[in-house]
């Protein structure tokens, strides 16, 4: 089984995720955006191994600490798509701007959609989700009925798509057509705020329920 501890990192609250294999307990931090030895520390007392690093896309309060905990840790980067490749270069005057010191991030590995990542044991597939950046990708593991879906969808709400390279009506087909396919059941860990799950944002989300999507 796949599980997760979650924590809110940056003054952006961004839910910065440790998920692990509870068979090998093996781990991937997604969203490592800062305070990263609150992450560290979280890893220890859990007696977790780090494994890899995965980002659902490249703005600061989500990668702002990757390249930093993958030296620490001396594992690799994996994600988001390459179109997120502009934010990822840009992360240290992100964070001249923020006050929030941050490396360039480049990635060991792009991922695309339709790939396949592996956490110990347990399955990630990868889905490409633009619309709150052009690179933005999101992680469902089947067997667990969850998914990490960054800023594509929230509690109530969806993504901004008005900061560079958004755009509202790819970040709508998105949720259309990516992630109301995966079923119902499906929990999710957004990028900031509580978790929900999809029936419950099929029925109440002003944004991307059934009824404003226009489904029966």
């Amino acid at each position: 089984m796949l599980k997760a501890l979650v924590q809110p990192v940056t003054p952006f609250q961004q839910n910065a995720s440790l998920i692990y294999c509870d068979e090998t307990m093996k781990c991937a931090i997604v969203d490592p955006g800062g305070d990263i030895e609150i992450l560290l520390n979280i890893s220890k007392e859990n007696n977790l191994i780090p494994e890899k690093i995965l980002l659902t896309h490249g703005h600061i309060d989500h990668a702002g600490g990757a390249t930093e905990i993958s030296k620490i840790l001396n594992v690799e980067i994996h994600g988001p798509h390459i179109d997120d490749k502009f934010l990822l270069d840009g992360l240290q005057k992100q964070g001249e701007m923020f006050g929030m010191p941050s490396r360039n991030c480049t990635p060991d590995k792009w991922l695309n959609d339709g790939d396949v990542i592996y956490v110990g044991n347990e399955k990630l597939e990868v889905y490409l989700c633009p619309g709150h950046t052009p690179g933005h990708i999101i992680f469902y593991s089947k067997d667990s009925d969850l998914a990490l879906v960054g800023d594509v969808l929230f509690n109530g709400s969806i993504g901004r798509t008005d900061l560079p390279g958004g755009n509202f009506e790819d970040l709508i087909e998105s949720v259309k057509n990516k992630l109301w396919p995966l079923g119902t059941n499906i929990k999710f860990i957004p990028g900031h705020g509580p978790e929900s799950d999809f029936a419950t944002e099929r029925k109440s989300n002003p944004f991307v329920s059934d009824d404003v999507l226009g489904f029966s």
